[in-house]
């Protein structure tokens, strides 16, 4: 069973930096898209960014310029870098893989970013 577990949330002011991770159990190559998610409290859940296999990127268009999405195959790990937060930011964010070969969709637990003065 493939297992990813975030971490670097946390509380920062307006303007501040972030870099959030995603450690999967798997080899990253094994998945063909690699997303990150949020979800704010009473609101759906929604797609931030996008990264594939081949480091193909994709972004919400609200985080473009602000956020960039990788991946280090070698530590197994997907990350978000966060820059310029704003409010609007705060959230639960959580990283999804998804394997064609397996139809296998996966998801993490999540991690907080909350953004305040």
């Amino acid at each position: 069973q493939v297992q990813l577990v975030e971490s670097g949330g946390g509380t920062v002011p307006p303007g501040g930096s972030l870099r959030l991770s995603c450690l999967a159990s798997a080899n990253p190559l094994y998945f063909d898209v690699m997303r990150w998610f949020r979800q704010a409290p009473g609101r759906e859940r929604e797609w931030v960014a996008t990264i594939t296999a081949g480091s193909r990127t994709d972004y919400k268009d609200s985080v473009k310029g602000r956020f960039t999405i990788s991946r280090d195959n070698a530590k197994k790990t997907m990350y978000l870098q966060m820059n310029s937060l704003t409010p609007d930011d705060t959230a639960v964010y959580i990283c999804n893989a998804y394997a064609r070969a397996s139809s296998g969709d996966y998801w993490g637990q999540g991690t907080q970013v909350t953004v305040s003065s």
